[in-house]
Parts: C-alpha cells; sequence; structure tokens
C-alpha cells in the first residue's frame, strides 16, 4: 500500500464533498430529470450563479434525492411557514389544478383489463396455431418432426405459463413502478403511465402552498382533499378555492363549503344545458360584427 505524500492522512487527500445548500438549490428546480439538471449546471446561467458553478454529475444528484426526501420535504414545509409569516397568504384565495407527470414504466410494461383480455386473446390464438403446426409436423420424417414438435412445445409452454400469469391481473398492473397508473390526457390516443401531481397555488403571489401526488387519473374527487390541505398549509379558517371544470363534482361542492372551503369551480357544459328546451349559456351567444363602409371624398 502507497502512503500518501508528506504524511498526511488519507482523508485530506480525497476530494470534498459538495455542500449540501448547493445540491438542495439545484434539487430544487423545475427539471425532474438528474441527467438533464447536470447538464443545466452547465449551460444554464441562473443555475450555474445559485450552484456558484460547480457541476455536480447526475449520480450525485440522484442520491441527494433519494437519500434526503424526508429533509427536502421539511425544507418546502419551512418555506411555506416563512410565507404564512410574512403573510404571503393574507388573501385566502388558491387555485388547484393537476399535471400528468410520467413515471419510468413504459406503456408495454402496464396491463389494464382491457390490455389483459386482448393479450390473452392474442395467446390462445397462438397456441392454437402452435397445435395446428404439430400436427402437420406429426406427418412429416421422424427426425424433422422430432425437431419441431420439441421447439413447438417449449412456446406452447412459455404461453401457457404467461396466460396463467395474465388471468392473476383482476387490475391495472404496472411491471416496473407498481403504483403508476395509464392515465389520459388532453391530446387523443396520447395516454401516459405516470401519476397526477396536483398543487394548490396562491392567487396573489402565485407561490405553490401544498401539493399531492395520486394514481387517479380523474380530478373530480382531488377538490376536497387538496383544499383541506392548502387550508392547513395557510393557517385561513375559510379559503376560497379556484378551480376548472374537472372538478366540478356536485357531492363534493357542499363537503367544501362544510370544511370552510368555498369553491369556484367552472360549470361544465352537458347536452342538457346546450339543448334548445333549457335556458342558453351566454358563450353560445355572439355578436355579429357590424361592417362599415366609408365613401372616399367627392373629388373637386
Amino acid at each position: 500500500m502507497i502512503s500518501p505524500p508528506w504524511g498526511l492522512p488519507e482523508s485530506c487527500l480525497r476530494r470534498p464533498a459538495y455542500d449540501p445548500a448547493t445540491l438542495l438549490k439545484i434539487c430544487l428546480n423545475r427539471v425532474p430529470s438528474s441527467r438533464r439538471l447536470e447538464r443545466e449546471t452547465q449551460h444554464n446561467i441562473e443555475l450555474m450563479w445559485l450552484a456558484s458553478r460547480l457541476m455536480p454529475d447526475f449520480k450525485t444528484l440522484a442520491d441527494f434525492r433519494k437519500n434526503n426526501g424526508p429533509a427536502i420535504q421539511a425544507t418546502c414545509a419551512q418555506f411555506v411557514v416563512l410565507c404564512r409569516r410574512l403573510n404571503l397568504f393574507s388573501k385566502a384565495v388558491v387555485a388547484i389544478d393537476g399535471s400528468k407527470l410520467k413515471a419510468v414504466n413504459n406503456r408495454d410494461k402496464n396491463f389494464t383489463v382491457a390490455k389483459v383480455e386482448e393479450r390473452l386473446a392474442q395467446v390462445e390464438a397462438s397456441i392454437a396455431r402452435y397445435l395446428a403446426a404439430l400436427d402437420r409436423a406429426d406427418r412429416q420424417p421422424s427426425d424433422v418432426a422430432e425437431a419441431r414438435t420439441a421447439r413447438i412445445t417449449e412456446k406452447i409452454a412459455a404461453l401457457s405459463e404467461q396466460m396463467k400469469n395474465r388471468q392473476a391481473m383482476r387490475h391495472q398492473v404496472s411491471l416496473t413502478d407498481p403504483n403508476a397508473r395509464s392515465m389520459a390526457t388532453s391530446g387523443r390516443g396520447t395516454g401516459i403511465v405516470g401519476y397526477n401531481v396536483q398543487a394548490a397555488v396562491d392567487a396573489e403571489h402565485e407561490l405553490m402552498v401544498n401539493h399531492a401526488v395520486t394514481n387517479v387519473g380523474s380530478d373530480r374527487a382531488q377538490l376536497v382533499p387538496l383544499g383541506l390541505l392548502a387550508q392547513e398549509a395557510t393557517g385561513c379558517a375559510t379559503l376560497t378555492v379556484l378551480a376548472d371544470r374537472s372538478y366540478l363534482n356536485g357531492g363534493r361542492v357542499p363537503a367544501c363549503e362544510d370544511t370552510g372551503l368555498p369553491p369556484c369551480v367552472a360549470k361544465t357544459l352537458t347536452r342538457a344545458a346546450t339543448s334548445s328546451d333549457s335556458l342558453q349559456d351566454k358563450i353560445l351567444f355572439t355578436m355579429p360584427r357590424r361592417t362599415i363602409t366609408l365613401a372616399p371624398p367627392a373629388s373637386t
């Protein structure tokens, strides 16, 4: 073993660790990917200033977030407490909305009930095709038939085992990330496998008050839970909640009012609201533009 030069201890020759405060500044960024954060520290001027031109690699950032999750959450909670001390939440009005975040789970590794039934039908068709191939192999010469029979039998056994596993799936299953679920997005045919992140934002200063992560794709049941979290974070006894029409749920509105959360939710346009037999919404009426024709002045 080679001893350190000048009689210094080995610990003095190691590279000093990054300051946790610096790593926290980098991780508390809107970029979720650690690899992308590493690239941002190399060309993003704001992040370079925050990190004092330090450029930790993605593994260091990922390990820091993984090993210090509770501490990062406590830091965010202290930030909310600081905002309360500065009376930044005095207006008692928050806006809530949700965003779909993609999980580390490929769509091919996610199985819904409909997808499992479709896959079972494909497996049954494959087994029937291989059984027919076995019948044809029996009519061929013995050497060729034995080789094909052994290979086809192995495929049938593998498909049968796969069918048993699929039949055991009574609900949606994600193989890579068990908690992720398939969710529909606004675009047609653009569903993702991920999570629904709900956020409550102060209406005056646009500061995030609280958030929640769920694997339920719909927002209709999230009005009361997120409103209570925002009410607890702001410390307001009565908190007005603003939300879009995806949160409209007739059974949840009285529950919000009973808990001190008067909601202001956009109304969903239904067929009954737009039919000719009922009152019409004002957005269905348009005022035609008037065209004004100006005659040129008469020439003298």
